[in-house]
């Protein structure tokens, strides 16, 4: 099936098939991660292995096509905490008892505030020098938590450390415009701020409960905004920052429902990144009126989903291209899966075999929509 949709071609990010970033861990990356956990490897030679698995890893994605590659997260046990821990004035902590509520794994962990936060030798900027080096001519992306994320997580966990709200949010652009400097100078181009804030922003439950705990959501967008804008502010001309809304992806589960209707004019209007990742596999994520609200920036449809293996209809994928192009311009969408395939280091149901076919259909439907 052709498109009557027809866009052109990109050479530069978002692209027209795009990669969220995380991969599920190989057996031999689970294998050696638990040997080290029992003092059976040293973490040199873990990162070894490691080492290995990335690059066969980015083979494979080279292999597939893809224009932007990443190293699948594969050094990480979390998406978000590792970055967050590695971080100078955190700590990590044990929520409770394992299967509390159907978004946690057998680990519930998060972090707390331990002391005043800054960005300073951190690891993920040496394992970003790697895979640069590793990815040679393609272009590697990096994907770390967004900084809305870190104030509305570590609200949750009880901080001692910050009595203001406006000298936190100060750190954390700090700690943001750091890290960004750093990156670029490690040789990074291409920069995703993953966010489930949003996603729960969008519920009509959760925004309920944050009433509730006397939490306006509509302030707390509007200062997220400023959060994140302030935060990427003065970066590089030739740095990509794209922000991708979750509603959760942890072992295939979801935590928040709900169309982006609630967020949609203060987020997409005021938010000063380049792209939106966004999803859009399924009822829980509405429909594409509120894409009336983009500006300039590119949306890349998460419509290919990595919570089950089934694949979707190409024609279907097609056919829902084409409404969204009702509210932003062809040549400015294109196409992703929903989320990455491991938010954690256990992974989403499906099989490696099922992944590699996900992201198959993702680059032959939008070779067949932008010609």
């Amino acid at each position: 099936m052709s498109s009557p949709v027809i866009g052109s071609t990109r050479n530069a990010p978002p692209f027209r098939y795009d990669v969220v970033g995380s991969f599920l861990r190989t057996e031999e990356i689970k294998n050696a991660r638990s040997l080290h956990a029992e003092g059976e490897l040293t973490a040199g030679q873990l990162q070894e292995i490691e080492n290995v698995e990335i690059l066969k890893l980015l083979e494979q994605e080279k292999a597939l096509g893809l224009k932007a590659v990443t190293d699948g997260e594969f050094r990480r046990s979390w998406w978000h905490l590792d970055f967050f821990l590695g971080m100078e004035g955190t700590g990590k902590i044990t929520l409770g008892p394992p299967g509390a509520s159907k978004e946690q794994t057998n680990r519930a962990e998060s972090f707390r505030i331990t002391g005043k936060i800054a960005f300073g030798d951190h690891p993920m900027v040496r394992e970003f020098r790697t895979l640069q080096q590793m990815a040679g001519e393609t272009m590697a992306k990096m994907t770390i938590p967004s900084p809305s994320l870190f104030h509305f997580v570590q609200e949750y966990n009880g901080n001692e450390i910050y009595s203001d709200t406006e000298t936190l949010y100060g750190d954390i652009i700090q700690v943001y415009r750091t890290a960004i400097q750093a990156f670029y100078d490690a040789g990074c181009r291409y920069l995703q701020l993953d966010d489930t804030t949003w996603g729960t922003l969008c519920s009509g439950r959760h925004r309920a409960h944050l009433r509730s705990r006397g939490v306006d959501p509509e302030q707390l967008a509007k200062d997220y905004v400023r959060l994140i804008n302030e935060s990427i502010a003065g970066r590089p001309a030739d740095m990509t920052i794209a922000l991708h809304v979750c509603r959760g992806n942890l072992r295939s589960t979801w935590f928040a429902a709900g169309g982006y209707g609630p967020v949609a004019e203060v987020l997409f209007s005021n938010t000063n990144v380049d792209a939106f990742f966004l999803e859009y596999d399924n009822e829980r994520s509405g429909d594409f009126e509120p894409l009336r609200f983009i500006r300039d920036q590119f949306v890349v449809l998460g419509l290919v989903t990595t919570k089950h293996g089934g694949l979707e209809s190409k024609e279907q994928l097609i056919a829902r291209i084409e409404e969204a192009a009702q509210y932003v311009d062809i040549n400015k969408l294109c196409l992703s899966t929903q989320c990455g395939f491991a938010s954690s280091e256990e992974g989403n149901i499906l099989t490696e075999e099922e992944q590699w076919d996900k992201l198959r259909l993702v680059i032959e439907t939008a070779n067949e929509v932008w010609v």
